[in-house]
């Protein structure tokens, strides 16, 4: 792969591509077994992230390389960053206003990536390499990163950019390299000549249909769905799947968090996906916080199966049949333990029981392992599987333990089209099965296709409900900004 000067180069690939681990190799963080990096035609070695660094190449990587537990400020100094460069960048990005001395655990993980970035770009690189920067960002702060990627071509700088919206590829990058089973196997480049770089396929940037993308991505065995429509492939929910007569399964009255969460009320009934759509910082966050029994409300009511709760904890509303998959999936996982121990964690509620797994529950294991497709060539430890991966048995947990309602916090973020689909998938035949499902996401084109309503809060409060069936991004951004449709 070469990235030229003045390119904004995309990485694309299915999970577990190899995506992550190449941008790892050319930051110093993994040594390569074989091969050459050059940089300004010269062979480079790294051993360490420093060696990138003062060669021009900064890292902003999927999960915030940042310590939670120290201020933002005792970040910067530990990764020797001049607040001087670093500052400037936050106004760029909308975030003059944020507190250097708060601590990087009490912020949300929007801003952390927002951080991150501004922190890589206050070296001055030469190179950016962005893995998933997108996948966390609202869409006024992805525009905020467009732009800044647009001037960063214009200055004759180069960007490798990772992501799986193929929209923003087509939008933004100039050529494309595509990644399959840690193999580079095509790439789509605008004016190319027919034949093929290094064996490499090539194509149109500009004019390629994101089907040819997903296809390069995933080979010549394109499944049946693949090759569908999009829209007839990710139908919604059948009609009939939910009815009035379904009991409520989890409702909320008048559910208040301070000036954060404020009046919420909303019913949720079984075998029903309710979507929830908020712009950054409107509540969404303390509101799945206080459903999940991580945070108490300063005042109002939770009801599961028609009885009042008052949880103390999360292991109190797990108790009652509540679960979360939160945003960060880092925080649903013990990263260091294998895949088998991850997926039977929530069964073992004292120290003693995690010597093993009981034989009763291995059956269950194997059948979520193979029900989501988790691959687990990279079994011993969870931090090794691709983000997509470690997202299936994040979910894949609650299918082991079990659950009645399920509260999911943007669950398909940053994971590929096909990892995508799969989960859509598995939600609606969660529901159809008799599950509750509450989906809060951050892209707003899944709404039509999973959920049978939409809640939009603005400013702490539900300000409006559509049939998500007949939602649009238009009719969900209004709403989300706080503004009445035009007539």
């Amino acid at each position: 792969m070469a990235v030229r000067r003045g390119e904004v180069h995309a990485l694309l690939g299915a999970n577990g591509a190899g995506k992550s681990t190449l941008v790892k190799i050319l930051a110093g963080v993994h040594p390569a077994d074989h091969g050459v990096v050059h940089v300004e035609g010269r062979p480079i070695s790294f051993h360490d992230p420093v060696d990138a660094m003062n060669v021009g190449i900064s890292t902003v990587f999927q999960d915030p390389a940042l310590i939670p537990d120290l201020t933002v400020r005792q970040n910067l100094q530990l990764s020797d960053i001049d607040e001087a460069a670093f500052t400037p960048w936050l106004t760029w990005f909308e975030l003059e206003d944020l507190d250097l001395d708060a601590l990087v655990r009490d912020l949300p993980l929007e801003t952390l990536r927002m951080v991150d970035l501004a922190r890589a770009l206050a070296r001055d690189p030469q190179v950016l390499l962005l893995d998933e920067i997108t996948a966390a960002l609202t869409a006024d702060q992805a525009e905020r990163v467009f732009a800044l990627l647009t001037e960063w071509r214009e200055k004759g700088r180069a960007a490798v950019l990772i992501t799986h919206r193929l929209a923003e590829v087509r939008r933004i990058c100039d050529r494309a390299t595509i990644l399959r089973d840690g193999r580079n196997v095509a790439l789509f480049e605008p004016n190319a000549s027919p034949d093929a770089t290094n064996g490499a396929a090539t194509g149109t940037m500009f004019d390629v249909d994101e089907h040819d993308l997903v296809e390069a991505m995933l080979g010549a065995e394109v499944t049946e769905l693949e090759e569908k429509d999009e829209s007839e492939a990710l139908s919604p929910n059948q009609p009939g799947s939910r009815s009035a007569s379904d009991e409520v399964a989890f409702a909320v009255r008048g559910l208040t968090s301070g000036d954060v969460v404020r009046d919420v009320s909303f019913e949720l009934r079984r075998r029903e996906i309710l979507g929830l759509v908020a712009l950054e910082g409107q509540g969404q966050e303390r509101l799945f916080s206080l459903l999940s029994g991580d945070r108490s409300p300063s005042d109002g009511e939770i009801f599961v199966g028609g009885r009042q709760r008052r949880w103390r904890a999360p292991y109190d509303a797990v108790g009652d049949g509540v679960v979360l998959i939160p945003g960060d999936r880092l925080l649903a996982l013990l990263p260091n333990l294998p895949v088998r121990q991850n997926l039977v964690v929530p069964l073992f509620s004292r120290i003693r029981q995690w010597l093993g797994i009981p034989a009763d529950e291995r059956q269950r294991v194997r059948n979520a392992i193979d029900r989501l497709s988790i691959d687990t060539r990279a079994a011993s430890q969870v931090r090794r599987l691709s983000g997509g991966n470690q997202q299936k048995v994040a979910i894949g947990r609650w299918l082991v333990a079990g659950f009645r309602t399920l509260l999911c916090f943007d669950p398909t973020r940053g994971i590929d089209v096909q990892t995508k689909r799969e989960t859509y998938a598995l939600l609606r035949e969660l529901a159809a099965s008799g599950a509750a499902i509450l989906l809060y996401t951050s892209e707003l084109a899944e709404i039509p296709l999973v959920c049978d309503r939409v809640l939009i809060m603005h400013d702490g409060r539900f300000v409006e409900e559509q049939d998500a069936a007949r939602a649009t991004e238009s009719s969900l951004l209004t709403a989300a900004h706080g503004l009445e449709a035009l007539a």
